[in-house]
């Protein structure tokens, strides 16, 4: 004889029906810390590539009960610089891993542009090739991995210095 469900248990009294089961949600959160959406060719690409990626993988994440939050930061100075451990524009971190964590800059024109200064940011090498914004195939690969278990590698906190490169930048933007 079969039973009859009328919720997402077997308990028949509708205790889950219609209501989302909180308990079990799993949350991720991105960051994404940049200098400049307005003029940087980098952290446009990188802003558009990631929000391919979550489109991407917002179905996957929503039928196994991943929540996906995404924090946006203009990190404009150095108090939030600090606040925000930024190392090179632009970042994108999972969970507070970054997904690359090697840092490869060169210059950049923009942010040059932008506050009159040689600048550089940051470089993305994926499978062996080397991009100015993250590759959308990147950061999916990094928010799987966070998700879904493969990334055991434990974050490593170490002391902040605010880089050269980012107090050049911010100094510049003063003037």
């Amino acid at each position: 004889m079969k039973s009859k469900q009328t919720g997402c248990c077997s308990c028949g009294s509708g205790c889950c029906s219609g209501v989302e089961n909180n308990y079990n949600k799993r949350k991720i959160v991105i960051d994404f810390l940049y200098l400049d959406l307005t003029m940087c060719d980098r952290c446009q690409g990188a802003d558009q590539n990631l929000e391919d990626a979550i489109k991407e993988v917002s179905n996957v994440l929503k039928a196994t009960g991943v929540d996906v939050v995404v924090n946006k930061v203009n990190v404009i100075n150095e108090e939030l610089a600090i606040k925000h451990r930024f190392k090179s524009s632009p970042t994108i971190r999972v969970n507070g891993r970054d997904i690359q964590m090697d840092i490869k800059e060169n210059s950049c024109k923009c942010c040059g542009d932008l506050c009159g200064e040689d600048v550089d940011c940051r470089v993305w090498v994926y499978q062996g090739k080397e991009y100015d914004s993250p590759p959308k195939a990147m950061i999916i690969e990094a928010i799987l991995k966070e998700v879904y278990g493969a990334n055991n590698d434990s974050i490593v906190e170490e002391e902040y210095v605010l880089p050269d490169n980012l107090k050049k930048f911010y100094d510049a933007m003063k003037k």
